[in-house]
């Protein structure tokens, strides 16, 4: 597509898309689509992380929404999950929320939701970027039609309380010493706020947002803060947010990282046991084999979607199972919610600390496969194309066909090449992975 990546649109800050001009047409086209779909209340929900670029680009996407006949409601910094609670909470027509997630400061970017609290499906990501290239004026209301614009201050109380609901009110986590990670974005309130109220010792770092400090050498792509807390504090667990929280990432009481494939595996193994499972669990292409294994020998079933939450969450529905998740700590409970929720799969996970299990026992369920994954920054849009970079991948995969595997794809959040191997014959993997990355230098 156009604008639109793997998680919503996504880049470098004043750039070709990411600037007050374009914030203003994806508003104007995202408030004209969702307003012909109800002819009622028309109202739209917009959160942001912490980044200093959300100052001057919420003002031009409000002016959109509006201009489009679009009532808008903006919440401040909160966590994705709690934009797409509200949404539905609300009653909305949609909800967006400004962001570039786990990128650095100088990306921002937009999450788009639907009344139901779910990410927009292609078809209608599709619908609106015909909108954003038309005319202009073919979009506007009419002048008496024009939407009006109020601030909220109780998002984080009334996402919180929702949490809450959800999850069990018994919960008292007083004999737990946690780390928290907030990555200095959109959950710096929101998760101190819920741990304490839940009464576990806690040790924050990541919660002094300034605008340019957002995942700067810490949350979820810098585990080793929680690592070096963890063994300083001596916490039972460390747990590591991206910049929009709807990630996470956790490291255990001697300092091992868990990745989002353990924390789903020592999840869907608890829900099993308690007959809470439906269906099985959805991964995706770059879920370790390890864990394939793992469910198959637990008789859990398993299937890969595409990279991207919400292929994730398309697979969970149409298969009725209430479990999915990434890798990289996107994790959707479909129990509680509609979308990757750090916080959700936090609580969850120390429920079962509390119950005087170890976090290096809870999520050493299953043997990971050796793989290695190396991103290669690359600007040109069709180098995956190029004959020399083809016949590199075609040679990888034929050398390492019947002990692993090999994946190649173009990031949809960063102008980088992925490139992912497995295998338990290690030299194999480097040699297989280098062969590629050569040819992508």
């Amino acid at each position: 597509m156009k604008y639109f990546g793997t998680d919503g649109i996504r880049g470098r800050v004043n750039s070709k898309h990411i600037n007050g001009d374009m914030f203003f047409k994806f508003g104007l086209a995202a408030g004209k689509y969702f307003t012909n779909l109800r002819k009622k209340k028309q109202t739209a929900i917009i959160a942001k992380d912490t980044r200093l670029s959300g100052y001057s680009l919420e003002p031009a996407l409000v002016s959109g929404l509006t201009s489009a006949g679009m009532h808008v409601f903006t919440m401040g910094p909160l966590p994705t999950n709690a934009l797409a609670m509200l949404t539905k909470f609300l009653n909305a027509n949609m909800g967006i929320m400004i962001t570039a997630s786990h990128n650095q400061f100088y990306d921002n970017g937009l999450k788009l939701f639907g009344p139901d609290g779910l990410k927009l499906s292609n078809k209608i990501e599709n619908k609106i970027e015909k909108l954003i290239d038309q005319d202009i004026r073919k979009n506007l209301t009419f002048n008496n039609l024009l939407g009006r614009v109020k601030r909220l201050e109780t998002g984080t109380d009334v996402y919180l309380k929702i949490i809450k609901k959800r999850i069990n009110k018994k919960i008292n986590l007083k004999k737990i010493k946690i780390v928290l990670d907030c990555a200095n974005g959109a959950g710096y309130k929101a998760a101190p706020k819920l741990f304490k109220s839940l009464n576990a010792k806690i040790i924050v770092i990541g919660d002094k947002p300034n605008g340019i400090n957002i995942n700067k050498k810490c949350g979820s792509t810098y585990p080793e803060l929680i690592q070096k807390n963890v063994i300083k504090h001596k916490a039972n667990l460390g747990i590591s947010f991206d910049g929009d929280a709807d990630r996470i990432i956790m490291c255990d009481e001697k300092g091992s990282i868990i990745d989002g494939d353990q924390i789903i595996a020592a999840i869907a193994l608890q829900w099993k046991r308690k007959k809470i499972l439906k269906g099985g669990v959805v991964g995706t292409l770059m879920s370790n084999y390890g864990l394939e294994k793992f469910f198959k020998q637990n008789n859990i079933k398993f299937i890969r979607a595409k990279v991207g939450d919400k292929y994730v969450k398309e697979l969970m529905q149409k298969n009725k199972f209430n479990l999915g998740g990434e890798q990289s700590g996107h994790i959707i409970l479909g129990k509680y919610a509609t979308t990757g929720d750090g916080l959700l799969v936090a609580i969850e996970a120390v429920k079962a600390l509390n119950e005087k299990i170890k976090a290096s026992t809870f999520f050493n369920v299953f043997k990971k496969t050796p793989q290695i994954l190396e991103n290669i920054k690359c600007n040109k849009e069709n180098v995956l194309n190029e004959p020399k970079v083809k016949k590199a991948i075609k040679f990888a995969k034929e050398i390492i066909k019947g002990q692993g595997r090999i994946l190649v794809r173009k990031s949809g959040t960063e102008p980088v090449i992925r490139v992912m191997g497995e295998s338990e014959n290690i030299n194999l993997l480097k040699t297989s992975i280098k062969i590629i990355t050569n040819k992508l230098i």
